[in-house]
């Protein structure tokens, strides 16, 4: 697997994954109450905190199950976009399900960035995606989840993509804000953006005048046979 780029050391690192959970979290739960295959007091806002009814492992799911057979749900979210062996991931997710257990994943797809505006934002979009290619992130995953999830035997398969329309000052603008600050210097020194490009995209982030909506979110599920 790639260095992960976005490592727990960097400064500020625990804050905007903070703001991350808060901008997805609502997403995430309707998803699973659709589902209806776990308790109702599923509360996914507690998973930094242990409590007697929940078990945190650390596990490396590329190389095999968590528990095979062992779960009602397994979920991932805007995880596999960064893992090189997706396939196996997603193989290991569904083998750690027991019948008519669910899949729920949801991952990023950066496809409605080709048409952002103004032209240096959309300048500023084709360096991201080219830097995030070379760091071996796949933002065009979120499409390819269906397909995949179907080729492991998964029915009942549906989905739906998200894509947040927001301004400069949103806390979508401030969870780039924090992203390309903590980047900034990866960025530069890859060559595929420039000082002058992300001091114009942040300044935008910065300007309640300017509207965008940049990325798909796509949730997609399914069930292995016998539910």
């Amino acid at each position: 697997m790639p260095k992960y780029v976005l490592g727990h050391d960097l400064k500020g690192e625990g804050a905007r994954l903070a703001l991350m959970s808060e901008l997805l979290d609502p997403m995430h739960r309707r998803h699973i109450d659709a589902l209806d295959v776990v308790r109702p007091d599923l509360d996914l806002s507690l998973i930094h905190v242990r409590m007697p009814n929940l078990e945190l492992r650390k596990a490396d799911i590329v190389a095999g199950p968590v528990e095979r057979g062992g779960f009602d749900l397994v979920t991932a979210r805007a995880v596999l976009h960064h893992v090189a062996d997706a396939r196996a991931a997603i193989a290991n997710m569904v083998a750690s399900l027991k019948v008519g257990g669910a899949l729920l994943l949801i991952e990023p797809d950066f496809l409605p960035v080709s048409v952002a505006e103004p032209q240096e934002v959309r300048a500023f979009w084709d360096g991201w995606l080219a830097w995030s290619r070379e760091r071996g992130i796949d933002y065009q995953i979120g499409r390819t989840l269906a397909p995949r999830v179907a080729s492991l035997g998964l029915t009942n398969i549906s989905g739906a993509a998200e894509t947040a329309i927001y301004n400069g000052g949103s806390l979508w603008a401030d969870y780039w804000i924090d992203t390309i600050t903590e980047l900034r210097g990866d960025l530069i020194s890859s060559g595929k953006l420039d000082e002058a490009l992300i001091d114009r995209f942040l300044a935008c982030c910065a300007d309640s005048n300017w509207w965008i909506q940049p990325i798909a979110f796509t949730a997609v599920h399914g069930l292995t046979r016998g539910a």
